[in-house]
């Protein structure tokens, strides 16, 4: 390892831990298992999921030679900048994960899709997918998963890391968070139209197909617990903060994690036009055979859900629950009640617009804030899916600053 990429990881690893140290790290942490809990003090609010090719470049250039040495500078990069700019609740933790060599084989499919190109600094890019499972013989294409853990490789990595960073911030194994969308990988694998319609036109053939994803999935994980390979330090999920005094489960060995020590996110995005009655047949009877294996669950992504909260409900464990720009806040904050934390993902097209509209973003938000106060709703605010700052990277700070204004939390010290 170089000297010179030692030094430079050092030196960053020292402004994490520091930042890492201060008080009020503890007391977000606090603040989001509160929420959590469903005993909110105030709402929360997180960034993620940013343009980072527009951000202040000079902040973010990389200056280490070696590539795993590179891959670490950026992810310490990223997390002075966000703390620097637009912290809002985000917490930074005094470890850095070093992500275990685990190998999955997947469901055997690969996508096939032209893609369209907008920016080419941006890896946000449309796709357009091809339909490859056309009819009942194309399901043999559906394997089942195999995961495996190369060892030696996670324990090389280790050492690297222990090398490179020595002992100003401690190391740990990020073991395997799952992402266990059914719909998501149909909708590459057939396209959304071409799932659609296979839904109406042979509908044998869809629960067929659903039936082995969901098998795969519960497999995966039946391998993950044994090779001793999921996340013993999750605190993320779905952008929004993890923390929680409910995990993990009676039993718990952080050697060997098991599902019903983590959190899950579960997903059907391209469910938003289909009826309550078609979601739970699809996506409800097989997603809650997942949901049940872990200990809380996060529902919901870009899918307006607040239609469909009826059936949400039927999903066992679940905590948080998904309210897109796409949703009728009124209706789905009178569905939720305190039951569950309202996670309202306002528009990001907000920061993405000619002008910076600072009035119009202060007033989403209220309407959010107002509709979530009137009906006792646990409110956490996720900005996410910035595809564009229009190479304005202030505006984020703007939001961040409006929107902590807006939830109470503007005036907190970052010492």
């Amino acid at each position: 390892m170089l000297k010179s990429d030692k030094k430079i990881i050092q030196e960053l690893a020292n402004q994490v831990a520091e930042i890492a140290g201060l008080p009020i790290q503890g007391q977000k942490r606090q603040m989001w298992k509160n929420l959590n809990g469903l005993k909110q003090t105030r709402p929360m609010v997180m960034i993620d999921q940013v343009c980072w090719n527009e951000m202040n470049q000079e902040e973010l250039t990389l200056s280490c030679s070696n590539s795993e040495s590179r891959e670490y500078e950026t992810r310490l990069r990223k997390i002075l900048y966000q703390w620097r700019h637009f912290p809002v609740d985000m917490v930074v933790e005094p470890f850095f994960k070093i992500p275990m060599a685990v190998q999955n084989s997947g469901f055997g499919i690969a996508y096939d899709d032209d893609i369209a190109v907008g920016d080419e600094t941006n890896d946000v890019v449309g796709h357009k997918y091809h339909n490859q499972l056309v009819d009942e013989s194309d399901l043999e294409k559906v394997k089942m998963p195999l995961v495996t853990h190369d060892v030696a490789e996670t324990q090389r990595r280790i050492e690297v890391a222990h090398e490179l960073f020595g002992d100003i911030l401690e190391i740990k194994a990020g073991g395997v968070e799952p992402y266990l969308s059914i719909w998501d990988p149909i909708s590459m694998w057939m396209g959304v139209e071409g799932a659609l319609y296979g839904i109406i036109d042979k509908p044998e053939f869809i629960h067929e197909l659903c039936e082995r994803i969901t098998v795969g999935y519960l497999s995966m994980l039946d391998q993950m617990e044994e090779l001793g390979v999921l996340s013993n330090c999750q605190t993320l999920i779905h952008c929004t903060g993890a923390y929680t005094d409910e995990l993990p489960a009676a039993g718990y060995n952080p050697a060997k994690p098991r599902t019903k020590d983590m959190w899950m996110f579960g997903l059907a995005q391209m469910f938003s036009t289909v009826s309550p009655s078609m979601f739970e047949e699809y996506e409800i009877e097989y997603t809650k055979r997942i949901c049940e294996r872990f200990g809380l669950v996060y529902y919901g992504c870009c899918d307006p859900l607040d239609g469909k909260m009826d059936e949400v409900r039927l999903l066992p464990n679940v905590r948080k629950v998904s309210m897109s720009p796409w949703a009728n806040e009124e209706v789905g904050a009178e569905k939720i009640g305190g039951d569950y934390v309202f996670s309202r993902k306002p528009n990001p097209a907000h920061v993405g617009m000619t002008k910076f509209d600072a009035d119009l973003v202060r007033n989403h938000l209220l309407a959010t804030r107002e509709v979530c106060d009137k009906n006792g709703c646990p409110l956490e605010i996720i900005l996410k899916d910035i595809s564009t700052v229009c190479y304005e990277p202030q505006r984020l700070e703007q939001w961040a600053e409006i929107a902590m204004e807006v939830v109470g939390g503007a005036n907190e010290s970052a010492k």
